[in-house]
């Protein structure tokens, strides 16, 4: 099979909401410590039809509709290029392209994630009324993007929060490998320290004969010790601050993530992390901190 090319560096789609604004920014950010390309996509749904009074019998969108459409588009994508130089001012700015594309934002970021670093999108999009619930267009790119995506809130700023680690959780698995990178990139283009959280189980516990507190610890050190080993040698200027929870790694997670300027989390795992994306702890920690989130999904 072929190897993919990735075109597109890093991609956020707009939608003219606060929140994307705030993704916007952030994007633009990540793209200068990544060194590619910034994508700023706005999708324009299809007119549906078959309902619309405006489109005629013959099933032709008036010039007008598909105008006043254009027009939004190219004003949304402006606005999101003037956000994104302002952000990245006095930086080695990267390459800012903007692309309108037609059809359902869903499966159009799904697409582009295949040739992106990473996507980008706001916790929610214009038509999102609870902060507490994640917009239909994150929903499903946390579930089906072939890249990491970020999901970023709009209540805390990167700026109020530029000196605190990165958070990262770890529960030895293949797929918090890949969370466990991104985390250790993120600290060092950072310069920030990094935490890594491991949550035991009581299905780890199981394991353990007799359950022994000691034992109990013992493991679960082991546990953290070989998911970060190697990665300290990668990364010396990184400090890593060693955590290990029992239970509930959402709510550890969210509470130590209000310490922190960015959680890193894998997209399944197992143990105290099982599960993670697919209705638990990836889905529950990207609704609910208040600071940006990483899903590391991957192709």
């Amino acid at each position: 099979m072929a190897k993919q090319v990735l075109t597109h560096g890093v991609v956020v789609g707009v939608d003219g909401s606060s929140c994307s604004q705030v993704a916007g920014r952030w994007a633009a950010q990540e793209a200068v410590m990544r060194r590619v390309p910034l994508t700023a996509v706005y999708t324009v749904p299809p007119v549906p039809t078959a309902i619309s009074p405006l489109v005629s019998p013959g099933g032709r969108i008036p010039d007008e509709i598909l105008a006043a459409q254009e027009a939004e588009a190219r004003r949304i994508l402006s606005d999101a290029v003037k956000l994104a130089e302002e952000a990245t001012a006095g930086a080695h700015r990267p390459e800012i392209n903007s692309e309108m594309r037609l059809g359902r934002a869903v499966p159009t970021l799904v697409d582009l994630s295949k040739t992106a670093k990473m996507v980008v999108v706001g916790s929610r999009g214009r038509s999102g009324r609870h902060r507490r619930l994640l917009g239909s267009v994150t929903t499903g790119l946390i579930h089906h993007a072939h890249c990491p995506v970020a999901v970023i809130h709009d209540e805390i700023t990167a700026e109020q929060r530029a000196q605190a680690p990165v958070l990262v959780g770890i529960d030895g698995s293949n797929a918090s490998r890949l969370a466990t990178e991104i985390a250790f990139d993120e600290a060092a283009w950072r310069g920030v320290e990094l935490v890594a959280l491991h949550v035991w189980s009581d299905a780890d516990m199981s394991s353990v004969f007799g359950v022994d507190a000691a034992a109990v610890q013992a493991a679960a050190d082991k546990t953290l010790a070989e998911a970060l080993a190697g990665w300290q040698e990668r990364y010396p200027e990184v400090t890593v601050h060693r955590s290990i929870e029992f239970e509930d790694p959402a709510r550890h997670l969210l509470e130590k993530s209000e310490d922190a300027q960015l959680v890193v989390v894998g997209s399944h795992g197992r143990g105290g992390f099982a599960g993670m994306l697919l209705g638990s702890v990836s889905s529950a920690v990207a609704q609910a901190a208040r600071v940006p989130v990483i899903v590391a999904r991957q192709r």
